[in-house]
């Protein structure tokens, strides 16, 4: 992880907390929370035993003047920053994290958060469509599905965080649209999409022309020929 680089990114991030009750700079809350939620850290208490217990190592990035903000603070702090703001930075310090190459694969997928629905009803659960580079195996950005929507508006918006330039970008049926693809065509990117029931009519037309009769009579061809030519190189060279 490439810290000094974290610190310069969440240092952009707005503070609207008046600066003479100020104990806890924000970029040393932001880089705490990040970096102890990597080490595995679960709730704003934990972040704050994460920084009692590696102080010194946080020390090396910035000054922490403040020392470590209690889990009150840092709960306070997280409730007041702007979301979207706090998403692109954290999607563009991933990508300087990890270098792209061209053609890699980027698998853009929806998942409702464990636990994330309302404990008396089970309803409103949180879900995110995430964008995971395959090589690197990191997630590149995240973003939430709004209330009383779904995916299809969701994924333009994460497509909009991403520096994915010459990837190729996969996403399931519920990803198969026309708005969609011209997105990731506009972000310079290929793209390959799963086709079922919900596109009826492209969902037919595939089928006529990829069907397996003709897939099987197409390789049976493909293999005639290849071993024909085969044989005539083999006569060739015979005589």
């Amino acid at each position: 992880m490439n810290g000094l680089t974290l610190m310069s990114h969440v240092s952009i991030i707005t503070d609207h907390r008046q600066n003479w009750k100020v104990v806890h700079s924000l970029p040393d809350i932001l880089f705490l929370t990040i970096t102890a939620t990597i080490a595995g850290c679960d709730g704003w208490e934990e972040i704050s035993d994460f920084g009692d217990d590696n102080i010194d190592w946080l020390k090396k990035f910035s000054d922490f003047k403040g020392g470590v903000p209690s889990y009150h603070t840092i709960g306070r702090v997280f409730s007041a920053i702007d979301p979207r703001q706090f998403r692109k930075v954290f999607a563009k310090w991933m990508n300087d994290c990890q270098e792209m190459t061209h053609g890699e694969t980027i698998a853009i997928d929806g998942k409702c958060l464990k636990g994330s629905y309302h404990q008396d009803d089970k309803k409103d659960a949180i879900y995110m469509v995430s964008a995971f580079a395959e090589a690197n195996e990191v997630v590149l950005g995240q973003v939430k599905v709004e209330s009383k929507s779904n995916e299809i508006t969701a994924v333009p918006k994460l497509l909009d965080l991403l520096d994915i330039r010459g990837c190729l970008i996969t996403i399931d049926a519920m990803g198969c649209q026309t708005k969609i693809a011209k997105k990731i065509v506009d972000k310079g990117c290929d793209y390959l999409l799963a086709v079922k029931g919900n596109q009826g009519r492209l969902f037919t037309k595939l089928n006529e022309i990829f069907n397996v009769h003709r897939l099987n009579s197409a390789s049976k061809i493909f293999s005639a020929k290849v071993i024909k030519d085969m044989e005539e190189k083999k006569l060739d060279t015979i005589w």
